[in-house]
């Protein structure tokens, strides 16, 4: 019997670990701006994940049609083989991976050995016994493809019952492709740095603009004129006349914060004595002081002098114990009218609305709940 050697199947060739890698990268990037999309609401991003991969796919399929429609010209060739040997892997399920040892004996071509591993059903395990002629099939440029005909036609079965073959010398070329796991860790390279691409992209919005900077207070910004200054802050707004000084802070910031009501009361009032207030009225996000105009006599008060470590209670006081349901909207307002200084906190709410006071010191003197 004349032989033949067989080329082995190559393994993955930088070519092929390129596509991997360029494969992994596109999925990683479809699915990250589908994910990103989502969490930020954006429809181009949610379009676009989807889309690449579908352009991608379509791209990788017209680029391999020549080589398929070469492959698919040439017909497949039909030949016996002798089984050398056979190992069975596993036998817990009903197709048994079987790797076969074989000698191929092609009508027109020198006999070949070769290795494959195919499925065979537990109950067909004794067709296939070493010594055993069967019927093959593969594409003549690629014999690693082969594959056994479990039912081979008339003709062929008849040929398989009756001939005689013998093994063929030398080692059996393996057919299953060693790729290791260099392919498998490049296009799961690709992925990640895909993923990775995309979020370090979108990270400004999605984990917010100012995450890079670093946290400390911010520095005003200062325009003058004659009778007016503006300071203006990152999350805080300060605007001062001679008579009436405002602060509106930014999201994410309340009057109710540790330390913010005495710090923005400090920013009106210069850090300095002598400047007194006749009113100095809180909102959620907004502080209002009403100076006493130079040279006018009026029951005025220093606002530095307000218990700033009481008015957080007392505002969740008056919002729920004086039976407001649903409070929507609170002021604290603090005056010096009738002598004492009086701290007053009004709730309102789906209930109607309610208020208590409080003295200088932040004790609760009169509560006039809902009716």
């Amino acid at each position: 019997m004349t032989t033949a050697t067989v080329a082995p199947p190559t393994g993955a060739a930088p070519l092929d670990l390129a596509r991997g890698f360029l494969t992994g990268g596109v999925i990683g990037v479809s699915l990250a701006a589908f994910v990103v999309g989502c969490t930020l609401g954006k429809v181009p991003l949610i379009v676009a994940g989807p889309a690449l991969l579908a352009a991608y796919a379509l791209l990788f399929r017209l680029v391999g049609a020549p080589r398929r429609a070469r492959e698919g010209a040439l017909a497949p060739l039909t030949a016996l083989a002798l089984i050398d040997g056979r190992e069975m892997r596993t036998v817990k399920e009903t197709d048994v991976p079987v790797r076969f040892d074989l000698t191929v004996a092609p009508d027109l071509a020198p006999a070949f050995r070769i290795r494959i591993t195919q499925d065979v059903h537990v109950s067909e395990l004794t067709d296939y016994r070493p010594g055993t002629v069967l019927v093959v099939r593969y594409p003549p440029d690629r014999p690693w493809l082969l594959r056994i005909v479990k039912r081979p036609t008339p003709e062929w079965e008849d040929r398989a019952a009756g001939a005689v073959l013998e093994p063929a010398p030398g080692p059996a070329v393996v057919a299953d492709r060693q790729d290791g796991c260099a392919w498998s860790l490049t296009t799961l390279l690709g992925v990640l740095l895909g993923a990775a691409a995309v979020v370090l992209f979108m990270r400004a919005e999605l984990f917010g603009k100012d995450t890079d900077a670093p946290a400390a207070q911010p520095v005003p910004v200062t325009s003058s004129s004659t009778s007016t200054s503006t300071n203006t802050f990152s999350v805080t707004a300060t605007v001062a006349s001679s008579t009436t000084g405002t602060v509106a802070f930014g999201p994410g910031r309340s009057v109710l914060d540790r330390g913010v009501l005495r710090e923005a009361v400090e920013s009106l009032t210069g850090g300095g004595d002598g400047r007194r207030a006749l009113t100095v009225v809180a909102r959620e996000q907004l502080l209002t002081v009403v100076f006493a105009p130079a040279g006018v006599s009026a029951p005025a008060f220093d606002p530095r002098s307000l218990p700033f470590d009481r008015l957080p209670a007392l505002v969740e006081e008056a919002r729920t114990t004086l039976g407001v349901d649903a409070p929507g909207t609170w002021q604290l307002s603090a005056e010096r009218l009738a002598g004492a200084l009086t701290i007053r906190i009004g709730v309102t709410g789906a209930g109607g609305s309610a208020s208590l006071e409080a003295d200088g010191r932040g004790v609760v003197v009169r509560r006039s709940p809902a009716r």
